[in-house]
């Protein structure tokens, strides 16, 4: 794992803020839902878990994509009609965009980095 990252997400429509599986997606329709389905995707196994059962060859998944943070704080704030979410974590850049996106498709936005 690397330092600690600091990501601002929005969600523009919290209401499309869902992937393409809905066993792996969003459940949530409110910002601490939200936040705290994001977190436990950062601090557990479970949802890389039901993913990995879902490729063809579950056994051939690289072990870098079930990468936890045990640490990760994810809060939620509900701004207009978007929710902004603030992520701590030392999860690598890609396993935490490849999360987002198996909770959230593409509907969500990249707002800051530090």
């Amino acid at each position: 794992m690397s330092s600690v990252v600091h990501y601002s997400i929005s969600l523009p429509d919290p209401e499309k803020a869902r992937g393409s599986d809905p066993d792996l997606s969003f459940k949530s329709h409110g910002a601490s839902g939200f936040a705290e389905e994001l977190q436990d995707a950062l601090r557990s196994t479970t949802l890389f878990e039901k993913w990995r059962a879902k490729q063809p060859d579950p056994d051939a998944v690289e072990n870098q994509w079930g990468v936890t943070d045990p640490e990760a704080t994810v809060t939620g704030e509900q701004k207009d009609l978007r929710v902004n979410l603030t992520v701590t974590t030392k999860i690598d850049s890609d396993v935490f965009k490849q999360r987002l996106r198996l909770l959230a498709g593409h509907h969500w936005e990249m707002r800051d980095v530090r």
